[in-house]
C-alpha cells in the first residue's frame, strides 16, 4: 500500500517539498529557490493548502494543470509577476465554462513541483498530490495524460507584461509547437494552465502520490548526515558516478537549455568518465561508448556533499557532483509512453533498455 498523502501542505513543508521537487526534475523544471521563497511568502499570509488525492475529488471538482513553460536558463533572471497568476486562472476559467477548484502540477520536478503550492494558496484553491510526469520532461506532449489519450481541450499562456492566449490545438504536438513559439515570442518564459480533469478523467491518467513523494525525498535529503545515499535509497536509485564537472557546452536555443556536460570520477571512481546529454533534462548517460541510462528513466545530477540538486542551468565547472539514476513511473515503459519520450522522441538511435538492466 502506498504511503498516504498528509492532509495539507503548510509553510514548514516547502523547504522538502523544494529540495524533493529539485531532484525529481532531473535537471529542469526550473530553479526551486525563488519558488521556494514565494510559496513560503504564500502560505504563511493565507494558510496551508488542503493536499487531496484522486479519490478525494468530487462531481464538482475541476482541476487545471498549472506550470511555467521555456527555457530556466531565463526563468532565473525573468521572475513572474504578482497578478500574471490571477489573470491565468481567470482566463483558464472562462475557458472551462466552469470554477476551477484544484490546481495540479504539470511536472513534478523542479519550480514547476513547488509553484503550485503557492498559487493554491494564494487562490484558495486544493492541491492535487499528483502531476503528469512523475518528473519534469521539456515538451508539453510528454504527459502522463497524453499516454492515457485524454484530448487537452485548451491551454492559456500568459506573460510577464500582460499578454494572454489561448491556444486550441488538434493535438499536444502541435501545442507544443504553437506555444513554445508564444513563449520564445515572449522572451523565453510563460506560466501555462491546461489540460482541466475531472475526477472521472483524472482517474489512470495522472501520477499520483508525487507531492508527498517530493516532501519524502526533501526530509530525507535535509535529515540526514550522508544525504546523498539517503536520497538514492528513499527513491530506490543507484549512485552511477561520483566526481567533478569536466566539461560543459549549454546554451539556449529555440526556448529550450541544450548541450552536455562531461564528468570525471574522483576517489574510487578515478578514471571514469561519464557524459550527460542535456534538453532543459538530463536525458542520456553514457560511459566508454555506453549507454547506462536514458529517458524515460530518471538522471539527476546531486552536488556530492549536500545531495542538493543541480539544475542544467546551474551547472559549473568544476563543481564536485554525484550522478543519481532511479526508474521512471511504469505509465512511461508502455509502447505510448516510450513513443512519447523515449529516447526517439529526442532524436535518439537508442534502443531503451529499463535502467536496472542498462547499468553495470
Amino acid at each position: 500500500m502506498p504511503p498516504t498523502s498528509p492532509a495539507f501542505v503548510a509553510a514548514p513543508d516547502v523547504a522538502a517539498l523544494a529540495a524533493g521537487a529539485a531532484i525529481f526534475g532531473t535537471g529542469g523544471g526550473g530553479a526551486v529557490h525563488t519558488a521556494q521563497v514565494v510559496a513560503e511568502q504564500a502560505l504563511l499570509e493565507n494558510g496551508p493548502v488542503p493536499l487531496v488525492t484522486v479519490d478525494d475529488l468530487g462531481p464538482d471538482d475541476l482541476v487545471m494543470l498549472m506550470s511555467g513553460i521555456g527555457a530556466p536558463t531565463v526563468g532565473i533572471e525573468m521572475l513572474s509577476s504578482r497578478h500574471q497568476i490571477d489573470l491565468l486562472v481567470r482566463e483558464a476559467q472562462t475557458a472551462a465554462g466552469r470554477p476551477i477548484t484544484t490546481l495540479m502540477a504539470a511536472e513534478i520536478g523542479g519550480s514547476n513541483g513547488v509553484g503550485p503550492v503557492g498559487w493554491a494558496s494564494r487562490l484558495g484553491l486544493k492541491l492535487l498530490d499528483a502531476d503528469g510526469m512523475g518528473r519534469a520532461f521539456p515538451s508539453a506532449a510528454m504527459v502522463s495524460m497524453n499516454v492515457a489519450g485524454l484530448p487537452c481541450d485548451f491551454a492559456i499562456l500568459s506573460d510577464v507584461v500582460g499578454n494572454v492566449s489561448v491556444i486550441k490545438t488538434i493535438d499536444l504536438h502541435w501545442l507544443e509547437r504553437h506555444a513554445r513559439a508564444l513563449t520564445v515570442a515572449s522572451g523565453s518564459i510563460c506560466l501555462g494552465a491546461h489540460y482541466p480533469l475531472t475526477a472521472e478523467t483524472a482517474r489512470g491518467a495522472v501520477v499520483e502520490g508525487t507531492v508527498s513523494a517530493a516532501i519524502r525525498v526533501g526530509h530525507a535529503l535535509l535529515s540526514s548526515s550522508d544525504p546523498v545515499a539517503a536520497v538514492a535509497a528513499e527513491l530506490g536509485g543507484s549512485i552511477l558516478l561520483t566526481g567533478k564537472i569536466a566539461d560543459l557546452d549549454r546554451r539556449t536555443e529555440d526556448g529550450f537549455a541544450r548541450g552536455s556536460v562531461t564528468i570525471a570520477g574522483t576517489g574510487a571512481d578515478r578514471g571514469r568518465l561519464q557524459r550527460l546529454e542535456l534538453q532543459n533534462e538530463n536525458l542520456v548517460v553514457l560511459e566508454d561508448g555506453e549507454v547506462l541510462v536514458s529517458v524515460p528513466d530518471n538522471v539527476t545530477v546531486i552536488d556530492a556533499e549536500t545531495g542538493q540538486a543541480i539544475t542544467t542551468e546551474m551547472l559549473r565547472y568544476g563543481q564536485r557532483v554525484a550522478v543519481l539514476a532511479w526508474a521512471c513511473d511504469p505509465i512511461w515503459r508502455t509502447p505510448r509512453g516510450l513513443e512519447l519520450a523515449g529516447p526517439g522522441a529526442f532524436g535518439y538511435d537508442l534502443t531503451y533498455v529499463p535502467f536496472k538492466e542498462a547499468t553495470r
